[in-house]
This record gives structure tokens, C-alpha cells and sequence, in this order.
């Protein structure tokens, strides 16, 4: 099943990326996608023993949450924008190294949870050892919750995506 799946997003993705209709082009995909599919169907599906309804669920969520990503990054772009063009950037910048421990349990939450913090325009993830994340953040708006009382708004929605946690 994951091998289907796996080729469907594969697909998709190519259809939207070449954003062409002919073909040609559907044809090109459709071996691109065979190709990538038959070299790791494994990969994006590893350690998943989930049933296909509950896979199905999750990839519902996670459209829910890539949503809400998409409009916290039109956020923070336009915070960042605005402390570029500030005159008083210099004093507005408070550049800091924030720590936190996460509550997710998979590592492959934590991953998503790590590069949404480093899409997010102002906050990089530097590093995750063990259960704490090292987060760079360019200003205390930047970093939002991060380093709040317990886990903060996106790692609640990771957590909500991939471990059946609450939102």
C-alpha cells in the first residue's frame, strides 16, 4: 500500500511543480515518479504500521497543519519584514539561542517540528539533542512560545499530526 501512496504524492508533486498538462509532460512524470517511487517507497513510509484509514487521517491533519505553517510563515515574514526596514532594527534585534524540551516521541515529529521552526522567516533550529531543541531566534516575537511552559502552539499541532496528541 505504501508503494502506491507513495507514487500518488510523487504525482501530485510533479504535477503541481511542472504545472503542465500535455502529454508529454504527464508521460515524463509518470516515469519520474515510477522511478522515484520503485527507489524509496521505503523511505517515506518507514517505520509506518499504520492502517490505511489511519494513514489517511494523518495525511488529513497534516494538510490541516501545513495551513496554519503556511500563514504563522506569512506571519513571521511580514514581522521580519517590518524589523528590516525599521530605523531602530539595531535596537529591536535581540538575537538569542533558546532551549527547549519537546514532548513529541517520534523522531520523525521531531523532524517536522525542527524544520517548520526553520522555515518560520527569524527562528533556525540549531541543533536537537536527546529530547531539547536549540533554537536561534532573531527576536522574542520570533520565537513566539517556543521556550514557554510546556510545549509550545506548532509543537502542539506536530504533536496533534503524528502522535495523536491534542491541539
Amino acid at each position: 500500500m505504501s508503494v502506491i501512496i507513495t507514487f500518488c504524492v510523487m504525482f501530485a508533486f510533479w504535477i503541481v511543480m511542472s504545472g503542465k498538462f500535455d502529454l508529454f509532460h504527464l508521460g515524463m512524470g509518470l516515469l519520474a515518479s515510477g522511478l522515484v517511487t520503485w527507489l524509496s517507497h521505503d523511505l517515506l513510509f518507514a517505520g509506518h504500521t499504520k492502517k490505511f484509514g489511519a494513514m489517511l487521517a494523518e495525511i488529513g491533519r497534516f494538510l490541516q497543519y501545513s495551513v496554519w505553517l503556511f500563514w504563522q510563515i506569512i506571519l513571521a515574514n511580514i514581522h521580519i519584514a517590518g524589523l528590516a526596514l525599521s530605523p531602530k532594527a539595531k535596537e529591536l534585534m535581540e538575537p538569542d539561542i533558546i532551549t527547549f524540551k519537546t514532548v513529541l516521541n517520534t523522531e520523525f515529529a521531531r523532524f517536522v517540528l525542527a524544520n517548520s521552526i526553520t522555515l518560520t522567516p527569524g527562528t533556525v533550529t540549531v541543533r536537537i539533542q536527546d529530547d531539547v531543541f536549540y533554537v536561534h531566534a532573531i527576536t522574542v516575537k520570533a520565537a513566539g512560545d517556543l521556550a514557554g511552559d510546556g510545549p509550545g502552539e506548532m509543537e502542539r499541532w506536530v504533536a496533534w499530526v503524528f502522535e495523536g496528541g491534542r491541539r
